[in-house]
């Protein structure tokens, strides 16, 4: 098969009702759609036996989320490229075509991202992915129309095909012998930032990933957890601290650790002093979590069999002194002769 597109599902029987027509109306012939069922405790396979016979479905047994989830139900997966499609996502016409099109003429391309749209505000870029995403150099990740909260309007500013850090894990196309040569997703983040540490890892074998705007989908987000849920706090701090220290440079991890605790510090104090408490404590649990975990991200570092080298599209200055001092709030007030080449 050329082409799986892997839908991902946990208790998402209305969400795969309402969606799933659209990616078997716009997905061509040599594609195979696949739903993998992370364990749902709803009507999700007897829906699926019921009002889509046609569609296959890979039945998991325990639920381990996002990064388990895939790695469980790729390995049963035989494709040149796999599509990564959360069940929340609106597809449309041509979708497949320019992407795949792109990968087949570049094969040092690893992954791929189409532009990502909001469901309810079609003429806005969606938070996770919109049309691309980079990150600083201190581990704090944007995108082509997002920076931090601010979402911009897509008025076809970000319509270029570009090289990007990472490709968002709502619709991301990869080569699948990539995806488990890098070491598939790390499946201790459960959920939240694993994509960006995979790509992290595809970038430092050399690789390049792109957003091919010329794709468009319609995102809903926020279905696994609202933004503010200290649940995901908790694991936004702590994938990212794995993520730096899974991907850094040895020669930049004092430094880069030295300012990130001082910011981090600074994020609980401020949730302290607006009465979410809760978010405070999410994030010094996130860090007992990884000096817990620290002997076990060392060995995963040593044992990655990739080497540590400065990788393209990174920010080189700090985000959060763009953002919120100099306010810079769109990607485009971002000066693009800071963004490693």
């Amino acid at each position: 098969m050329k082409v799986a597109v892997v839908i991902l599902n946990y208790n998402g029987e209305q969400l795969l009702k309402q969606f799933l027509p659209s990616v078997i109306k716009h997905t061509p012939s040599w594609c195979e759609i696949i739903v993998a069922d992370n364990a749902s405790t709803d009507n999700s396979i007897v829906m699926l036996k019921n009002d889509f016979p046609d569609i296959r479905t890979i039945a998991l047994t325990e639920n381990t989320g996002f990064a388990g989830g895939y790695n469980h139900a790729l390995k049963q997966v035989d494709a040149e490229y796999y599509v990564l499609l959360n069940s929340d996502i609106e597809v449309t016409a041509q979708w497949i075509e320019p992407v795949i099109a792109f990968m087949d003429t570049h094969q040092d391309v690893a992954a791929c991202q189409p532009k990502i749209l909001s469901y309810h505000q079609k003429d806005e870029f969606e938070h996770a992915g919109a049309s691309g995403g980079f990150i600083d150099y201190l581990g704090y990740p944007f995108c082509r129309g997002r920076v931090f909260s601010s979402i911009e309007k897509d008025i076809g500013q970000y319509d270029n095909p570009v090289e990007i850090f990472w490709a968002t894990g709502a619709c991301m196309f990869i080569r699948s012998k990539e995806y488990h040569i890098a070491g598939a997703l790390d499946e201790c983040f459960f959920a939240h930032m694993e994509e960006i540490d995979l790509c992290w890892r595809l970038k430092r074998k050399g690789l390049k990933l792109f957003c091919i705007p010329q794709s468009c989908v319609y995102h809903v987000g926020g279905g696994t957890l609202h933004k503010s849920n200290p649940r995901k706090t908790y694991l936004n701090f702590r994938n990212n601290l794995m993520m730096l220290y899974k991907n850094l440079h040895p020669g930049s991890m004092f430094s880069v650790f030295f300012i990130r605790i001082i910011l981090d510090d600074i994020a609980a104090i401020r949730f302290l002093f607006s009465g979410n408490i809760k978010d405070t404590l999410a994030i010094y649990k996130a860090y007992f979590y990884f000096i817990k975990n620290l002997k076990r991200l060392r060995a995963q570092r040593r044992n990655s069999g990739i080497p540590f080298m400065e990788v393209s599209c990174i920010y080189k200055k700090s985000l959060v002194v763009a953002y919120y001092f100099k306010k810079k709030q769109h990607f485009s007030q971002i000066e693009s002769t800071q963004i490693t080449q």
